[in-house]
């Protein structure tokens, strides 16, 4: 007989969030305190990375002088220093300061573009970014040695914002809790049928719906699972040309390779949300090198083979990690999955 279950929904930084809890006891007012927890935690975040509220730590930051240091809290102070190591272990890959090329490109604050930026556009807002002009020094004083140069943590906050609701849930005896903010996903202990909390991957199919077919479905227990794709925001010009939001640091451009969608597992939401985004940028060859070389995490790659036909590759932990999840060699739009979710991921 499954386990009582207790499931809430809500949104956050713009995206929908689920969170469960299997088991714990709880009263309707233990129920009602955590998820007041929850709100309060989410709120506090926010107030630290968003890039649309003026008076966010980011924001403050952003519109600060150059070569001035600007104190930070210890959150805040983690995910730079987590985004500048994986700066560098990607040679540029990943970068946390291309606000103005994000929007630039219409996805950021003001989403209106329907066409590329001229190539002078494009010149001067690549000007403005680099994650070398990036410093984080003692006592969390965050300084950037180039006017102009915008944060934008899109890649990283959500992820972080799991983990953190993860370990609130642990601070209150929870143990057995499935978490997501759109494609970013932690998983704790069982789900109600105590087993390994089954996880969607939805297939690449532009404008993703309820019951749209599925790339693979992952079993996992105590990590999380993150999934950066290009088939879920973008534009298209006049000419048809698809533009993804998930833009090369190196080019300033979106991203134009095989791959349509990269989804990682790993210990924690921080690192596989930056991670699923950094190895899209790298694409296949390059991604593979670089996640072959993390000893906890692996991947799996969402390749297009044509018109609405795709097959997907894993790293060699892929299967170990995730319960021997077996990833389908195909998939077309065809398909359908019951019991979705509205989100990315859909946990079981």
């Amino acid at each position: 007989m499954p386990e009582p279950l207790v499931r809430w929904e809500g949104r956050t930084m713009g995206s929908p969030y689920v969170i469960q809890i299997v088991g714990g006891g709880l009263t309707d007012r233990r129920i009602e305190q955590i998820q007041v927890g929850v709100a309060q935690r989410l709120r506090e975040i926010n107030a630290l990375m968003s890039n649309y509220e003026a008076g966010s730590e980011l924001s403050r930051f952003n519109h600060a002088a150059a070569n001035t240091p600007f104190k930070v809290g210890p959150d805040f102070a983690r995910v730079i220093r987590f985004s500048l190591e994986l700066s560098r272990q990607s040679n540029g890959a990943f970068d946390p300061t291309l606000g103005a090329l994000i929007n630039l490109w219409g996805f950021g604050e003001a989403p209106t573009t329907q066409a590329p930026p001229a190539a002078e556009a494009l010149a001067a807002a690549r000007a403005l970014t680099g994650w070398n002009h990036l410093q984080l020094h003692d006592e969390n004083e965050l300084t950037k040695d180039l006017p102009g140069l915008m944060l934008n943590l899109g890649a990283v906050a959500k992820g972080f914002a799991v983990d953190e609701l993860v370990r609130l849930l642990g601070a209150n005896g929870l143990t057995n809790v499935y978490v997501s903010i759109a494609g970013e996903v932690f998983a704790a202990g069982h789900n109600a049928h105590g087993t390994s909390w089954r996880v969607g991957i939805s297939a690449p199919t532009d404008y993703w719906r309820e019951n749209d077919p599925m790339a693979s479905v992952a079993s996992i227990s105590g990590q999380a699972l993150s999934t950066s794709g290009d088939y879920q925001k973008f534009f298209r010009d006049a000419d048809g040309h698809r533009y993804s939001h998930l833009l090369d640091p190196r080019t300033g451009r979106p991203v134009e390779n095989p791959l349509a969608g990269v989804t990682v597992v790993g210990p924690d939401s921080m690192n596989a949300d930056a991670l699923g985004t950094t190895l899209f940028v790298l694409g296949l060859e390059e991604g593979m090198k670089l996640i072959e070389k993390q000893e906890a995490a692996a991947a799996l790659f969402i390749i297009r083979e044509g018109e609405g036909r795709f097959r997907t590759l894993g790293s060699s932990a892929w299967d170990r990690l995730t319960g021997k999840a077996t990833p389908a060699r195909s998939v077309t739009p065809a398909a359908t999955v019951p019991e979705r979710a509205k989100a990315p991921a859909a946990g079981r």
